[in-house]
């Protein structure tokens, strides 16, 4: 009985490992890449070296470095992969062109997309819409997505990148916290109130925040470290809503709550983040019609002006 060839491959998450591992010469960036962790990366390696029967990596104090079979796997596996890649994002297109993936991070997608995508909806009927929400950038050799919406400072090298949203930040809360004994009048009054805290990836050099927004303000006697975090913005937004403390706004992400009476501006300044919102997909991608639909689409979404204005200027 012949068995077939691929009866003797490695198995695929082993190999994804090694590629990324071979690539960045470096376990840790890898581990980051693949959303696994050093250790899981170590033991995918140290598994594939023992199917194998061959040293692929030297394991060096301070970076590690492949063995002549590792350069040589390194390769096939590279192409492999890339073959399958490509088949796998030609089939997608071949067979479902109606459908449009979109990647973006959870907090963007809840406070600011989902309330205006029906409009998406009624225009294009016939383009089926998922969102793939994560904070990871999007693989799109993969075919992970379609196009991304993706939050920083518009360093994605090789894809067709577009501004759409900047943003500024501002303290937020509920109307109950500007009433009361320790109510909300002045930049001073936070020392008396919770911080809820959005933790954000540095990019660029700096990180948008309490620490940032009470220095470009001037405010003194306001510990920036104390209060609460959360791990996505729409529960720190949910958090402040419910008067739970004081959230650091940003532009696109409170404007509805704001329109809609659930929290307030008690008070300014506003502070530019240095952060935007930038449209993201590949080069070739906006021939196709449905991205180029969800283009036009989102570019005059971000010039809608809003239904009214509360009384803070908002």
């Amino acid at each position: 009985m012949i068995m077939p060839p691929f009866r003797h491959l490695p198995p695929i998450p082993a190999m994804r490992a090694f590629e990324a591992a071979a690539r960045h010469l470096n376990f840790t960036r890898a581990a980051e890449e693949l959303g696994l962790t050093q250790s899981a990366i170590s033991h995918q390696i140290r598994s594939l070296e023992d199917l194998m029967g061959l040293q692929l990596f030297l394991r060096q104090p301070r970076q590690p470095k492949l063995t002549a079979e590792g350069h040589r796997l390194a390769e096939a596996v590279r192409d492999g992969l890339g073959r399958i890649a490509e088949a796998v994002r030609g089939l997608r297109e071949v067979r479902d062109d109606t459908t449009l993936t979109i990647s973006l991070l959870p907090g963007f997608a809840v406070k600011w997309l989902f309330p205006r995508l029906i409009r998406f909806d009624e225009l294009h009927p016939g383009v089926k819409v998922n969102v793939a929400t994560t904070a990871q950038l999007t693989d799109f050799t993969a075919g992970e997505a379609d196009v991304a919406i993706r939050y920083g400072v518009g360093r994605y090298p090789g894809l067709h990148v577009e501004y759409i949203l900047g943003e500024d930040m501002f303290p937020v809360c509920a109307p109950k916290l500007t009433r009361g004994p320790k109510a909300l009048k002045q930049p001073g009054d936070l020392a008396n109130h919770t911080l809820l805290h959005d933790d954000i990836q540095p990019i660029g050099g700096h990180q948008p925040g309490w620490a940032m927004w009470l220095a470009a303000a001037g405010v003194s006697g306001v510990d920036p470290s104390k209060g609460r975090r959360f791990g996505q913005a729409n529960m720190v937004l949910q958090a402040a809503a419910e008067g739970l403390g004081v959230a650091l706004g940003r532009t696109a992400l409170v404007q509805d709550d704001i329109l809609a009476g659930r929290m307030i501006r008690p008070f300014g300044p506003d502070v530019p983040s240095g952060y935007a919102y930038y449209f993201v997909c590949p080069h070739k991608a906006l021939e196709q019609r449905k991205v180029s639909a969800f283009r036009a689409w989102l570019l005059e979404e971000v010039g809608r002006k809003p239904a009214r204005r509360n009384a803070l200027g908002v």
